[in-house]
């Protein structure tokens, strides 16, 4: 097969692209560690005998937990202690007094059968996914029986106004469109949730921040496109979704028509797969608990 442009590079430009733009997240150190003074120890040693009794282990241990806003945790808005925290050396820690939150609850489908496999909901603390769960979820986004229902949705567009006249009209040009469409989507979840987050070690779930004002949630969503965590719960660069889906845009070249090979076509799949349907379902996940709540009036069962 002869390509007219040099795509099969594509997914390795947006690798070294990634990574000239990535700034993985660094929890703060503690400031410089105190020095003693003579007089300080001095008086230390005159009134050690008027200490009062140590602390219990569980008396310790909640002193140890940080609270919002400590040194050492992630800044993140609306967080209100039910989160996890970082130690200085990027342990997390859980506090074991946080209630259960009431918002942000993700339900893994939406009115009962849009899938939301990737979402975490607000309080939840999950360890970080094996091999075993990033193939499920990448399959179940695939193969979920409402992602053939999508698709077909999906191809009316390219269908309706003809984007690639070679696929012919009526039932079989629709029906290459569809294939094409469901491939397309299908290597692009392997790619972004199974094979790339395995290589970088990569969380591709979406944490819901659940509180806040309406428009840092949505920055916040949208921008989980290009931030996640990495399995040690640290901010890293999303190379999860970035080289994800360009590899995959890139490996439909083998599949398209030869003037559709070109770094323009490439590009927009990139693109569409990225900034419409993966920032886009991210702020629509973000901000469903409160429709379903507040203006569905929808239980949590049936949310």
């Amino acid at each position: 097969m002869h390509f007219r442009q040099p795509l099969s590079f594509f997914p390795i430009l947006l690798v070294f692209c990634a990574v000239a733009f990535s700034s993985p997240y660094q929890a703060d150190g503690q400031g410089p560690e105190a020095r003693s003074h003579p007089d300080i120890v001095a008086a230390v040693e005159t009134a050690s005998t008027q200490l009062p009794a140590a602390p219990t282990s569980q008396q310790a241990q909640k002193s140890t937990v940080p609270q919002t806003g400590a040194t050492g945790s992630p800044a993140i808005p609306g967080d209100k202690g039910d989160r996890v925290h970082y130690d200085v050396n990027g342990n997390p820690i859980q506090n074991p007094n946080a209630p259960p939150p009431d918002y942000g609850q993700q339900p893994q489908r939406i009115m009962g059968w849009i899938p939301n496999y990737r979402a975490v909901s607000v309080g939840a603390k999950p360890p970080p996914p094996s091999f075993k769960e990033k193939f499920m979820i990448g399959t179940q986004n695939t193969f979920d029986y409402s992602a053939f229902i999508f698709n077909a949705v999906d191809t009316e567009i390219p269908y309706v106004t003809k984007s690639y006249p070679e696929f012919g009209n009526g039932w079989v040009g629709y029906g290459v469109y569809y294939w094409h469409g469901f491939v397309d989507k299908g290597i692009g979840n392997y790619m972004t949730d199974t094979i790339v987050p395995t290589l970088t070690r990569q969380d591709s779930r979406y944490y819901a921040l659940g509180t806040g004002h309406w428009y840092v949630r949505a920055l916040y969503a949208y921008t989980r496109v290009l931030i996640t965590p990495n399995d040690a719960g640290r901010n890293t660069f999303n190379y999860s979704e970035i080289v994800g889906k360009g590899a995959a845009a890139g490996l439909g070249d083998l599949y398209y028509p030869a003037r559709y090979r070109d770094w323009t076509k490439t590009g927009q799949r990139w693109l569409i797969q990225v900034a419409i349907r993966d920032g886009g379902f991210n702020v629509f996940r973000e901000f469903w608990p409160d429709v379903a709540k507040h203006v569905l009036h929808l239980s949590p069962k049936n949310q």
